[in-house]
Order: C-alpha cells, then sequence, then structure tokens
C-alpha cells in the first residue's frame, strides 16, 4: 500500500486509543511519585524518617511492581488487558487514599509496596494494547504519545502536590489523589477498545488496514523467528535463555536507576539550590519536565522515521549523563545549575519510545507481552536503586550532589549497553525497506 493511500485512510485511533492510556498512566505515575512532595513536606519529621529510610520508602515501591508484570503481559497478549487494568485501577486507587493514613514507617514501606504490586501490570498491559493498533511505521510515535503521560504527570503532581504541601499538609496527597484515581474507571471502561475488531466506533475502511498490516507483520516476525529458531513455538522457557532479554532489562535498569533517582530526589535538590518554598519548588521543577515532553516526541519521531531505535536509545542515555554530570559540577552557580537539570530533563524519558518500540522486533507474537513484562518489572528496580542509591550516598558522604555521581555512572552504562543490541534494532526490516521504496516511487 503506497504512502499515499495510507495517508488517507481515516485515523481515529490515535484520537480513541491514545488519550485514554495517557490518562491512566499520568494518574498512576503521579500516585507513585507523589511520595518525593511528601517527604518534602513533612512526612520525614512526622514519620521520624531518615534520608536512608526515606529513599527505601520512595524505592520499596518498585519490589511490589515486579510482582505481576510478566502475568500481566501474558494476559494482556491474549485480549484481557482491558479487565486486567480495571481491576487494578480499583486496588491502587484504594492503596493510595490509606497511605494518608500511617503512622510510622513500617506502615508507609508496607503501603508503598503494595501500590506496587497494584500497579504492576498496567505499563506493559497498555503497551500491549497499542501494539495491537499500531503498526510498525507508527509504533514509535504511538508509543511516544502514550510516554508523553509521565512528563506531564510529573509537572502536574510538582506543581499541585507543592500547592497541597503548602496549603494543607502531605496527607492530604494521597487522600486527593487516591480518590481521583478510583474515579478513572469512568474513563477507562467506556473509551478504551482491546483491539480494532472489537471497536464500533473504527470505520471499516480503518478497521480493514490495520487488520491487513498489523496481520502481516505478525507473520513476517513469525517467519523470521522460525528462520532463527527452526519453530514458531517460542516458550517462556527459550525466552528467559534469550540474551536480548537480559541486555534490554538491564538496558532498562540503568534508565530507572537514574531516572527515579533524578526525579524522586528533583525536588529536594531544587530546594537546597534556590533555597525556596515548596510552591516555587513546585513551579521550579516543572521546566523539566516539559523539556522531557519535547524529547519524548521527538526520539519517537526521529526513530519511526530511520527504524534506528538503538542509536536514539543510546544517545538519550548519554545526552542524561553528560547533562547531569555537568549539574552537579556547577553546583556553585545555582542558576546555571539549574539551568542544565531543565536540560537534562530533555533527555530524562526521550529513550522510551524508541526502546519499547524494539520488544516487537526481538520477540515472537504470543511471548512479546510476557517479554515486555518480565524487562519492565525487573528493569523497574531501578526505581529502587536509583533513591536508594542517593539517599544512602547523600547520608555517607553529607553531600547530596555526590548521589548523584552514581545514577550518572549508570546512564553512562546504559548507553554502553544498548550498543550491544543485535542490527534488527537499528533498521527496519529489509521488507519494510522495500515497500517504503515502492510507495515513494
Amino acid at each position: 500500500m503506497s504512502e499515499a493511500v495510507v495517508k488517507k485512510i481515516p485515523n481515529k485511533r490515535w484520537f480513541h486509543i491514545i488519550p485514554p492510556a495517557i490518562i491512566i498512566n499520568l494518574i498512576a505515575y503521579m500516585d507513585r511519585m507523589n511520595v518525593s512532595f511528601a517527604m518534602a513536606g513533612g512526612m520525614n519529621e512526622a514519620l521520624g524518617l531518615s534520608m536512608t529510610i526515606s529513599g527505601l520508602a520512595a524505592g520499596i515501591f518498585f519490589f511490589g511492581y515486579l510482582v505481576l508484570q510478566i502475568p500481566a503481559g501474558h494476559f494482556a497478549e491474549r485480549g484481557m488487558a482491558k479487565k486486567y487494568i480495571l481491576y487494578t485501577i480499583l486496588a491502587w486507587g484504594g492503596i493510595s487514599l490509606a497511605t494518608g493514613f500511617v503512622q510510622n514507617a513500617w506502615q508507609l514501606l508496607a503501603m508503598r509496596f503494595l501500590l506496587g504490586v497494584a500497579e504492576g501490570g498496567v505499563y506493559p498491559s497498555i503497551l500491549i494494547i497499542i501494539a495491537n493498533w499500531f503498526p510498525s511505521k507508527e509504533l514509535g510515535r504511538a508509543n511516544a504519545m502514550f510516554m508523553l503521560s509521565l512528563p506531564i504527570a510529573a509537572i502536574l503532581t510538582n506543581v499541585i502536590s507543592g500547592w497541597i504541601v503548602s496549603n494543607f499538609e502531605w496527607r492530604w496527597l494521597f487522600y486527593i489523589e487516591g480518590i481521583i484515581s478510583l474515579c478513572l474507571i469512568f474513563i477507562w471502561m467506556p473509551l478504551i477498545s482491546e483491539r480494532p475488531e472489537e471497536a464500533k466506533w473504527i470505520s471499516q475502511e480503518e478497521k480493514e488496514y490495520l487488520l491487513t498490516t498489523l496481520h502481516k507483520e505478525k507473520e513476517e516476525r513469525e517467519e523470521a523467528f522460525k528462520k532463527e529458531v527452526g519453530s514458531t513455538n517460542f516458550s517462556y522457557k527459550q525466552m528467559l535463555c534469550d540474551k536480548n532479554l537480559w541486555l534490554m532489562t538491564f538496558i532498562y535498569l540503568c534508565h530507572n536507576t537514574g531516572q527515579y533517582g533524578y526525579s524522586i530526589w528533583l525536588p529536594t535538590l531544587v530546594k537546597k539550590l534556590t533555597q525556596t518554598n515548596l510552591t516555587a519548588v513546585g513551579f521550579l521543577t516543572s521546566p523539566p519536565f516539559i523539556m522531557a515532553l519535547v524529547g519524548l516526541y521527538l526520539f519517537g519521531a526521529l526513530s519511526d522515521r530511520t527504524g534506528n531505535r538503538r542509536l536514539y536509545t543510546a544517545i538519550s542515555f548519554c545526552g542524561f549523563g553528560c547533562c547531569l554530570l555537568l549539574a552537579t559540577l556547577f553546583a556553585e552557580n545555582v542558576w546555571l545549575s539549574y539551568a542544565l537539570l531543565v536540560v537534562t530533563g530533555l533527555f530524562n524519558k526521550s529513550m522510551n519510545s524508541p526502546f519499547w518500540s524494539m520488544a516487537p522486533s526481538l520477540f515472537p507474537p504470543g511471548i512479546a507481552g510476557g517479554a515486555r513484562g518480565f524487562i519492565n518489572s525487573f528493569g523497574n528496580l531501578g526505581g529502587f536503586f536509583g533513591p536508594t542509591l542517593v539517599g544512602w550516598i547523600s547520608t555517607v558522604s553529607g553531600n547530596m550532589m555526590m548521589g548523584l555521581y552514581g545514577l550518572i555512572g549508570m546512564l553512562l552504562l546504559g548507553s554502553i549497553l544498548t550498543t550491544l543490541l543485535p542490527a534488527v534494532t537499528a533498521s527496519f526490516s529489509k521488507k519494510e525497506t522495500d515497500k517504503q521504496a515502492t510507495s515513494s516511487i
């Protein structure tokens, strides 16, 4: 099908699938990250938490987060993502609400762990729904638009949470955002459709295009994996022995160590740098995440244009690490350091769109969902290591800037590991390239 013909096909999928996915992930991210403003807004003093325990409380979420990742990916691959996410919304909303009532460190740790369990399968499930709706030439941009929810959530969390803590107290963060989470069922159930054949709002022309294109791409992937392993029956045991699975997992672990360490401690870091109140900190921590919006879409679009997911993932890592390093080196110059933290935001989340677009090329249909769950679950342990690493090094050294060097090292390691991914992640398949050449004639 020529490019001119494809452009004439209706594109309602962009308006019906992406917005509810963004909203769900946005609120989930806010619920897991609001603890950063609770810590800066008096929770540490109220519960008697040291910086090390505060970092543990922020990070233990991710041990719970890994519990349901693989089962969720497995069920989502088999058409049960919509129902699964409904149950998780009810669970995480209730747990977030209950967190506002904690009285000591152990109760806080328990709530954070349970919140991680409840939210665990949301991300891979939504990625699979998106992959059910968008062909490979659109997948980088579709993933990028969905992942815009992350920096948008950070912006809203910083501004709203800063205002709530300044005008009420930290417990109200959990009360209010827990209630908002429970209301998501009125968005998710009526708006989302799991596959094109299930949607009532889609035109016949768009449905036929998607079913034909996605089915052809699935057949091509199955054919490629059959040539590689000699069978289309690729088991979970084989998946666990696949070096690409572990490489992708370690790459994502490096990213999340840097990304969550940066995001969790950013309000505290900006407060120390600028010596301003929490309302001002809320606004000052928003520009890095506005930059992240630009980076996410830019890197997704560039990787869609070239097919080189590997290159743009590596550039994202390198840019993140180098900018964060410069921000620490110029810490004595407050506003220069802050400006570099803002530029760091451009690379903070930009690797996500090209990175997750590589999964369908590396893992066969039927297994790709479980692979996404595995990568996301163990990779998100970086969300534990990042905040905990910064808290521990800062406590030992007495200098928060020293804690950031550990994050920088992990980001640069991630860039190196990305270059080890196979050639299939560095370009479109030959068939896809031939189709592009034909359509341009």
